[in-house]
């Protein structure tokens, strides 16, 4: 999978964009539980230069510090060179806390698998 750049925070030009408007991302890892499992399909729609991305959205980055990695975080906030992204299992920190910055390519839409809808929000 390709990436690409941020909304509403600059851009960023070594990540390129999604290639399709639309793409499935397949979780592995434990770092969004419980909002989504390692194995859940995600509808992903790409983020574009205006599409707004906001606080709380879930959404599929990269890392301009790790470009190879691709990931699914919830958005906290807009920074410079991106926007600032955790997960929401709070004991793994494979997200800004340790990478800094991120640039969001994509918003997810919905799970597909296993459980079919819309995401919950954030655990409390």
């Amino acid at each position: 999978m390709s990436s690409g750049d941020t909304s509403g925070a600059g851009r960023t030009t070594d990540v390129e964009p999604l290639v399709t408007p639309w793409v499935v991302a397949r979780v592995s890892g434990p770092s969004m539980t419980p909002t989504v499992r390692s194995g859940d399909r995600l509808l992903v729609r790409r983020v574009t230069g205006a599409t707004t991305v906001r606080h709380d959205d879930v959404v599929l980055a990269r890392f301009p510090a790790r470009p190879e990695l691709l990931v699914v975080k919830r958005v906290r906030r807009a920074v410079p060179g991106g926007h600032w992204v955790e997960g929401d299992n709070p004991f793994v920190t494979d997200d800004s806390r340790a990478f800094g910055p991120a640039v969001v390519v994509g918003r997810v839409v919905g799970r597909l698998w296993p459980r079919p809808g819309r995401l919950p929000g954030r655990p409390a």
